[in-house]
């Protein structure tokens, strides 16, 4: 099995921007049941898979999820989305399709700006001035 090699920063931007896009609406292939965050999503590896699906363990979300919760079955479900300790999981069972779409963005803008945070200092710390196009510090 190969290890799911994307880049997490790349998955959270555009797992936000299908959410902002009104991704998670109701789909006319099952239009009677709501989508699931982060599963019926691009984001997911096994998204659309009917056979030959990958195990969660692979996927470069994994490292987002608490490693108490990583033998669930679906371990996306339970990154701590809130500061209340709220998850996918938790909010399936208490909040609307809104909320959990809210909760979810909400989360994804406060991960994406960290991450990119943390770029930049590991960038100024090896003495490149922009992590993406790697072009060195001239320091006089």
């Amino acid at each position: 099995m190969a290890q799911d090699d994307r880049n997490l920063l790349e998955v959270l931007k555009f797992e936000l921007s299908f959410v902002e896009a009104g991704g998670y609406g109701r789909s006319p292939r099952e239009p009677w049941r709501s989508k699931l965050a982060l599963e019926d999503s691009p984001t997911c590896m096994n998204y659309d898979a009917q056979l030959d699906r990958q195990p969660c363990s692979e996927c470069v979300l994994m490292q987002l999820v608490p490693p108490s919760e990583l033998g669930q079955r679906i371990p996306c479900r339970h990154i701590p989305l809130t500061s209340q300790g709220e998850t996918l999981d938790s909010l399936y069972a208490t909040g609307t399709q809104q909320e959990i779409e809210d909760a979810l963005a909400a989360w994804l803008r406060v991960t994406i700006q960290q991450l990119e945070a943390e770029q930049i200092k590991a960038a100024n710390l090896i003495g490149f001035e922009d992590p993406e196009q790697r072009v060195p510090v001239v320091r006089s």
